[in-house]
């Protein structure tokens, strides 16, 4: 479930541990089915073990540790996809079982290890879809780089948004799910960038005007920059959580996701949920017009 704000929030949250030094890197034991990762754990636990967390960043829905090795050494980066049920945490895990990877950290470069900082990384996954991958930089542009990945939602513009889709036959909702025509948008928030750019889902992007892509793109930018200050979207059993454990708060925002035969909020109209590409889709079919240009 994991998108774009609630990846960002993973993140910011992982702030505290830039500078420390990777002591021990642990893939534990467990019944479970094991996550994708390359190298191999072996390989990719040696040549991570002993560099520095030089940054957090992140590419659409992707968590990325830029990491320095010794002198003279090239920098690799460790790419982390939470995909449906994946967590980045610094606290104790919901569920011990489930913890795909553990990064022992030792203190910054001139601190004592008695410092305060965090002593440990995980990633935690219930359904093991989450993929873990160490990149030198042509791996990293090839994993996440431009042929990969379209405009950051943040910052994508309308201009992008019709570059990439005005010839297209799908439908919008469908479209604005291909991480190569805008990065980071996902189920929950195709739902509600829609909603609020007075779209209906099953419109077709070749029949969308220039009008059209300027509030799909105003809202794009909008919703997300709002879920991220709300820290992301806990929802149904709110396995989402921040790297400390807290749910995230802008689900109580949500004007159509999950809000079937629900009044919407603008016109009392019942939502309507139906399905798109396998994926549930909500929406208002009074406030949500169909473009037919």
């Amino acid at each position: 479930m994991p998108e774009l704000p609630e990846v960002e929030t993973m993140c910011r949250g992982l702030a505290p541990i830039v500078g420390r030094r990777i002591a021990a890197v642990e893939f534990p034991r467990s019944r479970v089915r094991p996550s994708p990762v390359r190298p191999g754990r072996t390989a990719l636990a040696r040549r991570v073990t002993g560099r520095h967390v030089e940054a957090v960043q992140r590419r659409g829905k992707r968590v990325i540790l830029e990491l320095s090795g010794p002198s003279g050494s090239e920098a690799l980066w460790l790419v982390v996809e939470p995909r449906m049920t994946g967590l980045m945490l610094l606290v104790d895990p919901p569920s011990p079982e489930h913890v795909r990877l553990v990064l022992t950290l030792a203190g910054p470069r001139g601190h004592s290890l008695r410092d305060h900082g965090p002593r440990r990384l995980l990633f935690w996954d219930r359904r093991g879809l989450g993929t873990i991958r160490l990149c030198d930089a042509r791996g990293l542009e090839a994993a996440c780089g431009s042929r990969v990945l379209g405009p950051d939602g943040l910052q994508v513009t309308a201009a992008d948004l019709e570059a990439r889709l005005r010839s297209s036959r799908r439908a919008i909702k469908v479209a604005l799910l291909d991480q190569r025509a805008v990065a980071g948008i996902g189920n929950i928030y195709a739902a509600e960038i829609l909603f609020r750019s007075r779209i209906d889902p099953r419109s077709a992007c070749r029949r969308l005007r220039r009008e059209h892509w300027e509030r799909i793109a105003a809202e794009t930018r909008a919703v997300l920059g709002e879920a991220v200050r709300l820290e992301g979207s806990s929802i149904g059993d709110e396995t989402y959580r921040t790297v400390d454990a807290r749910v995230g708060r802008f689900q109580t925002r949500h004007r159509v996701y999950g809000r079937a035969d629900q009044k919407c909020g603008v016109c009392g109209t019942p939502i309507v949920r139906i399905v798109q590409a396998q994926r549930a889709t909500f929406f208002c079919p009074r406030c949500q017009s169909r473009a037919r240009r």
